[in-house]
């Protein structure tokens, strides 16, 4: 990389030492700026968006095991991303010390090297060794202080963009996604689940004048009289979610505040039991009240585990994801994400189990009710109603039980960088409890797993709204009636389909699912009637238009590998996996149908032209199994013995006499 210039001196004289040292790469020396301009790639920018600093000649690394190859070009910072602009030239370096530290705030010594990882889990790698020192400096100040420090609301680009951007397209009327912004939605969704006979929508809280948390129009009992909603704000009153065929609902409760004095216990006790009174009474059935915020997981548990379970996705280069490898399986189990996909699962089915062969009415009760309740009765409906596995029926349903529920995004997404703590990815927790539905039952769902990936992405793309507030309250005040095209935050005239494209193809339905869990024996902790129910169910053919219920067992809770693995390119199959296998069929009837027409031209004597050989096997060849996200471009090999191994080995003689350790990991 470093170039030495040598000053030539008189005659007989000795010749000097070398005293200049040139930081730019020999081919640099004779590139043509007017070229190097032509090359530049140009930078898009959405409306309202704005660029803040740059920094040319970086080096944009492909790792690629001990060697760094990489491309150069612009590392640009805007208000809304992170983009690089690379030329086609190639590079090699691989001089760098390895410790790394995480940046924040005002830094005395600028890096070298640059490491970044996105939400979506993918890793990028810079070298601005050769970048100029002042640009430098601004991008990495820029960087640090876009992506890490905290914002103010008004801040966010959501708003840049929301002002710069126009709609001007026209849905289609019958068929759109329901807001639940009016107080006709509540009541056409009363008619559609058959529970206006025992249920009534409200309008107590339009104008948000009793709680700002609830959305201006919900549903409760019909018996509960309206002033007692405004009594304590809403908390303690028995929201409706859904009703069942058999006349059984889905209830879910905020708990009243906690208090010291005496008189005012007494007095919420006597509220609560009227209430309960209220729902206990005919022509109501029995209720069961599950109480998540003490019987079921933490939000801390969430946070935990999803933090273990990140870190084995997000790798730097393909050495070290062949150092994990070993280990890979014992570090997936101690993270126990899989395990609470399956303990989320597992409570959904119980509260169907009450709701379908019991009968019985089901009370959620969380401390806000805008977590757990909103994650559980979001499962328990998709398993229970046949319309909310549709795209626009599970859009209405994220709109009702999610945007309106009052889940609160803004701080669980952690969108302003205030507070780590909120940080939760309970949301993400549900699209991979559906992925998990979907996966198995592919046939009973309108969607692919690539529109759940598509959608988990959209958590943290500052353009959609239904994403980025604590409650509807706080979007209406912030928004004052702007339209986006959003993908599910829609008016009954903004485009249906808004971020989300046609399905990309049939074949994407079955991705890979990797077989790797913990194994756990589940049958003694399940009760007697829910293991009944279960396996009453799983024994006879399913009815994708009917109840549906997952298998829970260990070994049939997956990685959503199309999310999680997208960007290795270790962990792609060449070939396409499951992707290729339509391709593949294909291919193989065009042979056949070769072949067939060889033997009849033979059969009349007729000389066989030479035929084309099929392109499918080449496409199919190049095809990811993580298709449409990723592409394979590169190679790579696993190496024959895992490096972080090698010293425990021993000599190659040793060597030679042990046997191969094989692990198999099923149908992948």
């Amino acid at each position: 990389m470093l170039g030495k210039g040598v000053v030539g001196g008189g005659g007989g004289t000795k010749a000097p030492k070398p005293s200049f040292v040139s930081y730019v790469r020999p081919e640099e020396i004779h590139t043509n700026e007017k070229e190097v301009t032509e090359k530049e790639v140009t930078l898009h920018l959405l409306p309202g968006e704005q660029l803040l600093c740059e920094a040319s000649t970086v080096l944009k690394y492909v790792q690629e095991d001990s060697c760094q190859h990489g491309v150069y070009g612009r590392l640009v910072c805007t208000d809304f991303k992170i983009a690089f602009l690379g030329d086609d030239e190639s590079a090699l370096d691989n001089d760098f010390d390895e410790k790394k530290k995480t940046l924040f705030g005002q830094l005395k010594k600028y890096p070298e090297k640059l490491i970044i990882h996105c939400k979506d889990l993918r890793v990028f790698q810079f070298c601005l060794r050769y970048t100029k020192e002042e640009e430098v400096k601004r991008i990495v100040s820029g960087i640090i202080h876009h992506t890490q420090a905290p914002k103010l609301l008004k801040r966010l680009f959501l708003f840049s963009y929301a002002t710069a951007a126009q709609n001007n397209t026209v849905t289609d009327p019958k068929n759109h996604t329901v807001m639940f912004d009016t107080l006709k939605d509540w009541c056409w969704e009363l008619e559609r689940t058959k529970g206006n006979m025992k249920y009534k929508a409200v309008s107590v809280n339009e104008g948000y004048k009793v709680c700002e948390r609830l959305p201006a129009y919900f549903v409760v009992p019909t018996p509960l009289p309206e002033e007692n909603v405004q009594r304590f704000q809403g908390h303690g009153i028995p929201i409706w979610c859904w009703s069942c065929h058999n006349g059984s609902a889905l209830l879910k409760m905020s708990a009243l505040p906690k208090e010291q004095d005496d008189g005012i216990l007494q007095i919420q006790k006597s509220f609560l039991d009227g209430v309960y009174k209220t729902i206990h009474r005919p022509p109501y059935e029995i209720v069961k009240t599950e109480d998540l915020s003490s019987n079921f997981l933490s939000l801390q548990e969430i946070q935990t585990a999803y933090s273990k379970f990140k870190q084995l996705f997000l790798i730097d280069n393909s050495t070290e994801f062949w150092d994990t490898d070993i280990k890979w399986f014992s570090l997936l189990e101690s993270s126990s994400w899989l395990d609470i996909i399956r303990r989320c699962l597992k409570k959904a089915i119980e509260i169907t189990e009450c709701m379908e062969a019991q009968n019985m009415n089901v009370l959620l009760l969380e401390e806000n009710a805008s977590d757990l309740c909103c994650l559980i009765s979001s499962l328990v409906q998709l398993m229970m109603d046949p319309h909310c596995r549709t795209r626009i029926g599970f859009q209405s349903l994220i709109q009702k039980e999610w945007v309106m529920g009052g889940h609160c995004f803004l701080d669980r997404c952690n969108h302003l960088r205030q507070n780590d703590k909120e940080e939760v990815p309970v949301f993400l927790l549900f699209l991979d409890c559906v992925w998990q539905l979907v996966h198995q039952h592919p046939p009973a769902f309108e969607f692919t797993e690539t529109y759940l990936t598509v959608l988990s992405d959209s958590l943290y793309i500052p353009i959609f709204s239904t994403f980025f507030f604590n409650s509807p309250h706080q979007k209406d005040t912030n928004m004052h009636q702007r339209q986006l095209s959003l993908p599910l935050t829609q008016s009954k005239s903004s485009p249906k389909r808004g971020f989300f494209r046609e399905e990309t193809d049939h074949l994407i339905k079955n991705l890979l699912g990797k077989r790797i869990s913990k194994l756990i024996n589940s049958s003694d902790e399940l009760q007697d009637n829910f293991r009944e129910f279960y396996d009453s169910w799983h024994s006879k053919p399913t009815d994708y238009h009917g109840l549906l219920l997952p298998h829970i067992e260990g070994p049939e809770i997956k990685v959503w590998a199309q999310r999680y693995l997208r960007w290795i390119p270790e962990a792609q199959i060449l070939g396409g996996g499951r992707v290729a296998t339509m391709s593949k069929l294909l291919e193989m009837m065009e042979e056949v149908q070769s072949l067939q027409e060889k033997i009849d031209e033979r059969h009349h004597s007729q000389q066989a032209p030479q035929a084309e050989a099929p392109c499918l096997l080449r496409n199919s060849a190049r095809l990811s199994s993580l298709f449409p996200f990723a592409l394979l471009q590169r190679h790579s090999s696993k190496p024959v013995l895992p490096t972080s191994g090698w010293k425990a080995l021993g000599d190659e003689d040793d060597l030679a006499k042990r046997e191969d350790e094989f692990v198999d990991l099923g149908d992948v």
